[in-house]
């Protein structure tokens, strides 16, 4: 008999079934994908481009759509703000003209999926109005246009650096599992040796040595193969464990005795039988990639200005009195804390959909 995959539904079935019955596990699921497409669409959906900057609307606060005026119910509008208190950052709206927002207007041009140039974006408004829905920064950038362009880099820092180390993490532990000896203790003691060094310093350290001229996209790769490197360490010990008592099952010594290679027993038929384990610790794993991208970002050694990213966009929220004028600076913060929620419930729902153990 081969895996519980082949004998019965499929991992993916098994996955969504178990999810269903698990609430908020499905409810996570649903929110990560609208992010992750929201993101993938950022230009289309971001009124603005997130580096235009308008100095003569900093810290706007988020403007108000009003949907009645005199006249009874209206199509949705804005007024323009202006500002009145300059210390302070306040605003007053201009009501002797209302702003109706458009749908798909055209305005600054960027590139769907990379590849395509567009200027066509869901909403807009006319100059000089600004439909700034979550405010805008000390720069006057929209915060909203900022949030989705952010959460590309925030999301796919985390979303490959787990993927690659969880690639590192099979592959020792598999390797370690099935050989055991002298290549066992060797995988095993490399891979107490990184786990005993702080994933945090480690970044900070290799931050510090490296030039400050590399560029964002320099320092994006970096962090995605430090996060990688650090990462793979805990997941390769609990593979071994696993593989340990797989490489025995009559599977395996059938593969063995029609003589496959020790590499193809290993991709093919050893490491499909961790998966559902994988699966449930790589959802879990994701969060602390989120935070660690984040705060590197926030200490101004990750992702550096003006290349959005949630954890350099909560940057200005170490002043106090930013927080007091402008607190719409927070919710990139919020969004990190609501997407790391969203990934343990996800991991909590897969662990009760695909763990036995978990299973009534």
């Amino acid at each position: 008999m081969r895996i519980e995959l082949n004998r019965k539904e499929s991992l993916l079935r098994q996955a969504i079934s178990g999810l269903r019955h698990h609430r908020w596990g499905w409810i996570a699921l649903w929110f990560i994908l609208f992010l992750l497409l929201a993101t993938i669409f950022a230009g289309f959906l971001s009124p603005y481009d997130p580096y235009e900057q308008n100095r003569t609307k900093s810290y706007h606060p988020p403007v108000r759509i009003h949907l009645i005026d005199e006249d009874g119910l209206h199509w949705p509008f804005i007024y323009n703000y202006y500002l009145v208190d300059p210390i302070f950052k306040r605003y007053e709206p201009d009501r002797t003209k209302k702003y109706n927002i458009g749908l798909f207007v055209k305005d600054s041009t960027y590139h769907l999926f990379g590849l395509i140039p567009c200027n066509i974006h869901l909403f807009g408004v006319d100059s000089p109005a600004r439909v700034f829905l979550l405010g805008s920064d000390l720069h006057g950038r929209d915060i909203l246009s900022r949030l989705l362009y952010g959460g590309r880099v925030s999301l796919s820092i985390s979303l490959v650096g787990v993927f690659l180390s969880f690639i590192l993490g099979l592959i020792m532990g598999g390797i370690a599992g099935y050989f055991g000896g002298w290549v066992d203790n060797f995988l095993m003691r490399f891979g107490e040796i990184i786990m005993s060094i702080p994933g945090i310093y480690l970044l900070l350290g290799l931050r510090a040595i490296f030039p400050t001229s590399l560029s964002s996209v320099e320092i994006y790769l970096l962090i995605v193969v430090v996060l990688s490197f650090i990462g793979w360490a805990g997941l390769a010990r609990v593979i071994r464990g696993m593989v340990l008592s797989i490489k025995e099952r009559e599977f395996v010594q059938a593969a063995r005795a029609i003589g496959s290679g020790h590499m193809r027993i290993i991709i093919r038929h050893v490491l499909p039988n961790t998966l559902s384990y994988t699966i449930i610790a790589l959802t879990l794993s994701v969060p602390g990639f989120i935070i660690s991208e984040s705060a590197l970002s926030f200490l101004s050694l990750g992702i550096q200005e003006p290349y959005p990213s949630w954890g350099n966009m909560l940057t200005a929220a170490q002043s106090v009195r930013v927080l007091t004028t402008a607190p719409w600076i927070l919710i990139p913060g919020l969004f990190i804390s609501i997407t790391i929620i969203c990934f343990n419930f996800l991991g909590d729902g897969l662990r009760d959909a695909l763990d036995p153990r978990f299973k009534e």
